[in-house]
């Protein structure tokens, strides 16, 4: 007897696969026919519930997904899973695919579900270039990329220190810096110009214990 595989999957474990699961099994596909990866990236080759349902599929069996991208982010990789479905006698559902369910199991189905795949290419890697280029131009005009602690100058250490002798304190400072405490420290002893610590800055030895 012939029956519905269904596959969620979101790439981390904050998101929710609720949405994907109440509209796979507003298909057809029973609860025990679902399968769902959590913190799974579609460019991994292995994911292990997804592997489970291609084992349950069987010949005239039908998987069923809620988005193409659930299946990876590869136009080639997509369409030779979809290959591979056909040689192994199973077809492939996807209920949202150019704004429509898709059934590569029909002649037309499997067009669209061919030319929907390389749209779906060509929109990732249109928008990986605008991300490239915007990276791009944030650093021609040295604006910061975030992801790198930004640079600390001596003049912005020296005036923390003044900070903290009028009273701040030293993790408050070494927090408005972007800096562990530990760091403000070692920057402060640094400056060799500054004089030795008199007995009202013992604060950079005596916070360190």
């Amino acid at each position: 007897m012939t029956k519905l595989i269904g596959y969620a999957r979101v790439s981390t474990r904050q998101q929710s696969t609720d949405r994907q699961q109440v509209d796979i099994l507003a298909a057809g596909v029973r609860r025990d026919d679902l399968y769902v990866d959590r913190g799974i990236s579609g460019a991994r080759a292995s994911r292990p519930n997804f592997d489970r349902a291609l084992d349950a599929l069987e010949a005239g069996d039908t998987l069923v997904i809620t988005t193409l991208d659930r299946l990876g982010r590869s136009t080639q990789n997509m369409l030779a899973f979809a290959e591979e479905l056909r040689s192994r006698g199973a077809g492939l559902r996807v209920l949202n695919l150019g704004g429509g369910d898709v059934d590569t199991a029909t002649p037309m189905g499997s067009m669209l579900f061919t030319i929907m795949a390389a749209l779906g290419q060509m929109e990732h890697e249109i928008k990986r270039e605008r991300v490239v280029d915007s990276i791009s131009k944030r650093r021609d005009a040295g604006k910061d990329l975030g992801g790198r602690p930004r640079i600390i100058t001596d003049s912005q250490i020296r005036n923390a220190r003044r900070l903290v002798e009028g009273g701040e304190t030293a993790a408050q400072v070494a927090l408005d810096l972007g800096m562990s405490r530990a760091t403000f420290y070692r920057r402060s002893r640094a400056l060799v110009l500054l004089p030795e610590p008199s007995d009202d800055e013992t604060f950079l030895v005596d916070d360190a214990k």
